[in-house]
């Protein structure tokens, strides 16, 4: 397996190289979509799922529509979220948000428009493959994982909570379901695309969906950490800004101690997941380690 700058390397050398053509009445959606994706961040979610086709003896190159789509579903979330109905954040990564940028209404078409190339591009891809009824179904199996993912059942679900969510009404089982469906859903999904493009087994499936649940969840909760006491500087956006809505997180709900000690335990419970396949699964084993103590 490569290792983790590496997969991000190939990611960022060909993230929008499935951009479509766009007509010159429409290239401000082009420059809207490009700068979100190129303003950096750590490509995590297109990582995992290059690292499980990797994993499980597949070719990354035929994962790489997938990767792309899916940063793109997430930088399209990234977008939508910090317009001034929904989070009302003006910095992502340190830089300008869309919206700052591009005003209110290109932002929005930027995130439809991100969104919808990661569909086009994965269903373009399956037509390379009408004459392999067995890839053609593993790549749809991934591409079904992503989309489900992202939608009312997953992170649609979860922003949803999210924007209901009062802090004085917020319940352990309400933040939960946040943690498991804004957040969770969209880390999960890449682990499974990744191993179905491969051909993986079940077994291998059901070991590495126990993993990607409690990463996702535990990076959730790593996020509310960080949003409590983070560093400004190193997250590249306002800290406290959860509490300055009126919504509750994990570390409003449980406290910082008990958010951290949960923390350490979903780390352990995603690394033990995949106790049985010992060194080769050194490279999630490791990810894990370094998500629960990152800074930013």
């Amino acid at each position: 397996m490569l290792k983790y700058d590496d997969y991000k390397d190939y990611i960022n050398e060909n993230l929008t190289s499935f951009f479509p053509e766009i007509e010159p009445y429409a290239a401000t959606i082009d420059k809207a979509m490009a700068y979100s994706l190129k303003v950096g961040g750590k490509r995590l979610r297109p990582v995992l799922l290059l690292a499980a086709c990797d994993f499980a003896g597949g070719d990354i190159k035929e994962a790489l529509p997938y990767a792309c789509s899916l940063e793109y579903i997430h930088t399209y979330s990234l977008i939508h979220d910090d317009l001034p109905a929904m989070d009302n954040d003006d910095l992502r990564r340190g830089q300008p948000t869309n919206h700052i940028v591009f005003g209110e209404d290109m932002a929005i078409l930027a995130g439809d428009g991100l969104l919808n190339t990661a569909a086009e591009t994965m269903s373009r891809d399956l037509s390379e493959y009408y004459d392999d009824p067995v890839r053609m179904v593993n790549h749809a199996k991934a591409g079904l994982a992503i989309i489900e993912s992202a939608g009312v059942k997953g992170m649609i679900a979860g922003q949803v909570a999210d924007v209901e969510n009062q802090y004085n009404e917020a319940t352990a089982e309400l933040v939960e379901f946040i943690d498991a469906n804004k957040t969770g859903a969209l880390l999960t999904a890449p682990v499974i695309a990744g191993l179905n493009i491969a051909g993986a087994d079940d077994d291998m499936l059901d070991n590495f969906r126990s993993y990607a649940k409690q990463l996702g969840k535990a990076f959730q909760i790593s996020d509310d950490i960080l949003d409590a006491e983070g560093d400004e500087k190193l997250i590249g956006k306002k800290v406290g800004k959860d509490q300055d809505a009126g919504k509750c997180n994990y570390v409003c709900v449980h406290g910082i101690d008990a958010a951290k000690a949960k923390l350490h335990e979903l780390t352990k419970g995603a690394k033990d997941a995949l106790a049985s396949y010992g060194d080769e699964a050194s490279f999630f084993i490791e990810l894990a380690d370094k998500l629960e103590i990152r800074k930013a």
